[in-house]
């Protein structure tokens, strides 16, 4: 009777053995290669950086010298602005679709666009505002990149509100309801301010995931060699120039491309330490 179980016991144990094993190798693979670029990425973007690379603007092509002065402030302004379109409107419609998300088809309807925006291709959204925007005004702009960067950004902030709404308890809502606070008060000023970090969470998510978006902006706000505070041109902004620069046969250029990685890759990791430590908030029961 003990020789089958043992033996079946082995073989169990075996497996186990065998699927942690791979499942540690497979960590360690992926670990080991995030360390990697993150090392090449330090070494090198540390060698660009200067005073220079925040101080001057992108240099022409054979000259010496350089920086990324234009690139940073047009990345700022057209990510600022996306941020100030994207947010209200995503919060809001996060609202509405935790209030109203199980009665009626328009919720039903937004909720499912909102998710294939989740995962539509960055470039299909820049062709998008390119067919309908650029092409009509005949010129790329920043206000075409902010634009674009918005529609990537508005739904990862929708998610995010309706999400952190729905974990509101009914309780809360319910004592709200009986004292007598219609609904719209109940869901601004007693459920979103329970979840207000969550949503801010959401918010700085979205700024990261459009910080270092390229393709949209290939054919929206494409770039600009000069300083230009103009959004109605075209705009220098950070990951276009370095996907310029990256592939130019300059070493300038090149070393330019690894600081203005280091400083998209930085920026990004800020966002994202920030959203989950300084704005974490539990649910209230």
């Amino acid at each position: 009777m003990h020789a089958p179980v043992n033996k079946v016991y082995r073989k169990r144990l075996l497996q186990h053995r065998v699927g942690i094993a791979l499942s540690v190798f497979a960590m360690s693979l992926g670990i080991a290669v995030l360390l990697w670029i993150l090392a090449t990425l330090l070494i090198n973007g540390f060698q660009a950086l200067s005073l220079s690379l925040f101080t001057e603007t992108t240099p022409a092509p054979g000259s010496e010298g350089g920086g990324l002065m234009n690139a940073i402030v047009g990345s700022l302004m057209m990510v600022g602005l996306s941020t100030l379109v994207s947010t209200p409107i995503g919060i809001l419609a996060g609202i509405y679709l935790a209030e109203y998300g199980e009665e009626n088809k328009l919720a039903q309807v937004t909720r499912f666009v909102t998710d294939i925006m989740l995962s539509a291709p960055s470039i299909v959204i820049g062709l998008f505002v390119y067919t309908l925007y650029v092409a009509n005004v005949n010129h790329f702009s920043g206000y075409a990149g902010s634009i674009a960067l918005s529609l990537i950004a508005v739904p990862v902030v929708v998610r995010t509100t309706d999400n952190m709404l729905r974990l509101v308890p009914n309780s809360l809502l319910e004592a709200a309801f009986a004292l007598g606070a219609p609904r719209w008060k109940v869901a601004t000023m007693v459920r979103l301010r329970a979840v207000k970090a969550g949503v801010v969470t959401g918010v700085l998510l979205a700024v990261a995931r459009v910080s270092g978006e390229t393709a949209p902006l290939l054919f929206t706000a494409l770039n600009n060699q000069f300083f230009n505070a103009d959004m109605n041109k075209p705009m220098a902004n950070l990951p276009y120039v370095i996907y310029q620069f990256a592939m130019s046969p300059y070493d300038n250029w090149r070393a330019l491309a690894w600081g203005g990685a280091l400083l998209v890759t930085f920026s990004v990791l800020a966002l994202n330490i920030l959203s989950r430590t300084v704005f974490t908030q539990k649910i209230p029961n």
